[in-house]
């Protein structure tokens, strides 16, 4: 899976947005921001979680804020789940770390209500050098996310 694989399903899906791709890398939220000249509050990071069962979690939080993984175990009324590794998230996202796309996998997605209050956010878009621009709701659309605090 790649960018091409996050186009096709935003067309598959209808979904309302943009798939950027650049020259220079978007891994960190620093980077994108500059690739885009935007703020890093218009930013999102789709942080990876594992369960005690192995299933994926994916808590959305806006690029200033970090993940909280009692939170999210609140939210589900698990135990907590651990940050995911590199190879768990590409093998159970079909992406590497850093250019995660919020939707187009099999996964919980949790969205923070920080997230919902921006018009339009940008996610990682299937690679380290290409990013997703779309709007929160959207986004909810397409992932079917719950939205529940999850920042820290």
């Amino acid at each position: 899976m790649n960018e091409e694989t996050v186009k096709a399903f935003m067309q598959q899906n209808s979904i309302p947005g943009e798939h950027l791709t650049f020259t220079q890398s978007c891994h960190s939220v620093q980077e994108a921001a500059q690739a885009v000249n935007a703020l890093p509050k218009d930013f999102i990071k789709s942080i990876c979680m594992v369960d005690c069962e192995g299933s994926m979690i994916v808590a959305i939080v806006t690029g200033a804020h970090k993940a909280s993984t009692s939170r999210v175990a609140k939210a589900l009324d698990i135990a907590r789940p651990r940050i995911a590794t590199p190879e768990e998230i590409a093998e159970k996202t079909g992406y590497p770390v850093g250019g995660v796309p919020p939707f187009g996998f099999d996964a919980v997605f949790l969205i923070d209500p920080e997230v919902m209050e921006k018009d339009l956010v940008y996610g990682g878009g299937g690679s380290d050098h290409s990013l997703v621009k779309v709007s929160p709701q959207e986004l909810q659309n397409a992932n079917h996310g719950r939205v529940v605090r999850v920042r820290k």
